[in-house]
């Protein structure tokens, strides 16, 4: 089983090469589904076919499919839809407003970790593609299952009571909706459909991410810090696919430093990302639309590499025992020490760089040691451990 996640920042072509992806892992026999998590879906168009919130056929071996969020909402959801309807009624926002507002930002990428998990543990495909959204959402998206994990171990529980014993009070002395049991209910059920999700995606062996760059400035330095917070995460990255070069074959001297620029970001690329290996795909004449197109586009990208291999193995978090302490050691390129803030609560030690926080929970063998230090080490962030 491969799971292969393709991000990169809005209008570089990912949605373009994770599908040629796809049809490159259905040519070769695997039994492959590319499903789009991007609310603004443009995977049917890119095989020009329709595709709905169920797989479909696209060719042999190959099905697509575009997740309907509010569809699963309504499905899933029932209870905590009227909830967030009563809520927005109450708020003034009017009966129809509320149904159109009542799919809350977020929701998306909770039920694309939902389907993926599922269609994973279906044992129907060998290989699934997934078109990502932009790179805030998608990193939005891989995070959830530790900000998940921690709300519903730590939060959720202790929530539900206070409601419940607040909730007889607050009738009385407002007409606010107050959530339901059955809410909590529908929640809890939900979040146990998620459990093992993190596991799943964080398994180098079976899940990679592959970042897909434009060989420009702002493009190159968003796939950096895309790195550093995928890392953060715990999640592997195989591979950068340095999309639209110039061909070498263009002669006309308009295009001169355009072809300079990049040849310098390219290199930029090469240097910044090692080892990881840098996948190379030229600006092509026409669109590239539909089965035919897209498999020319993934031999071009892949030659003879298998486009559903690991293609270079990282280790983002590693726990290691030195001279009878031990060092927790994560990942986390492109950093400097001044990015990073580390806290430390219990079983649990908080990180944060730029914008992202972790939670990482702490094995029983660190949990009862004191953190006697931490450097950074590299591209890695070393913390060290007291002995006991």
């Amino acid at each position: 089983m491969r799971i292969l996640l393709f991000t990169g920042k809005g209008g570089v072509g990912k949605t373009t090469v994770a599908a040629a992806t796809a049809v490159a892992t259905a040519a070769s026999g695997l039994r492959t589904l590319i499903l789009s998590t991007d609310p603004a879906h443009s995977l049917a168009d890119a095989f020009a076919v329709p595709l709905g919130d169920q797989p479909t056929e696209v060719c042999e071996n190959l099905w697509g499919g575009e997740l309907d969020t509010r569809t699963r909402f309504e499905a899933a959801w029932s209870d905590v839809r009227e909830y967030v309807v009563d809520v927005l009624d109450w708020a003034g926002a009017g009966a129809l407003e509320a149904e159109e507002l009542s799919v809350v930002p977020g929701l998306d990428e909770v039920f694309a970790l939902a389907e993926l998990r599922e269609r994973a543990a279906s044992g129907e495909f060998d290989v699934i593609v997934v078109d990502c959204a932009p790179t805030a959402e998608t990193l939005r998206l891989l995070s959830l299952p530790d900000v998940l994990a921690w709300y519903m171990d730590r939060v959720f529980d202790s929530q539900r009571r206070l409601t419940k014993l607040a909730r007889p009070m607050m009738s009385k002395v407002a007409n606010l909706p107050i959530a339901r049991d059955s809410v909590f209910a529908a929640v809890r059920r939900f979040y146990d459909r998620l459990d093992g999700v993190r596991e799943l995606l964080t398994d180098g062996s079976v899940t990679t991410a592959r970042l897909v760059v434009n060989p420009e400035r702002m493009v190159v330095a968003e796939a950096r810090r895309t790195f550093t917070y995928l890392s953060l995460f715990g999640y592997h990255v195989d591979a950068v696919i340095a999309n639209r070069l110039l061909p070498a074959g263009v002669a006309d001297p308009w295009f001169d430093e355009w072809k300079r620029v990049q040849s310098e970001h390219l290199t930029t690329i090469e240097d910044a990302f090692a080892p990881l290996p840098i996948l190379t795909s030229e600006l092509a004449a026409e669109e590239l639309i539909g089965v035919a197109r897209l498999g020319e586009l993934a031999a071009r990208v892949y030659g003879d590499t298998d486009a559903a291999a690991v293609l270079c193995a990282s280790d983002p978090l590693r726990i290691a025992e030195v001279d009878g302490s031990f060092v927790l050691s994560l990942h986390l390129p492109f950093t400097v020490k001044s990015d990073i803030e580390l806290g430390r609560n219990d079983d649990e030690l908080f990180l944060a760089v730029g914008p992202h926080r972790r939670a990482v929970v702490l094995p029983d063998a660190l949990a009862r040691r004191e953190v006697v230090g931490a450097r950074l080490d590299g591209d890695r962030l070393e913390v060290e451990f007291a002995t006991v």
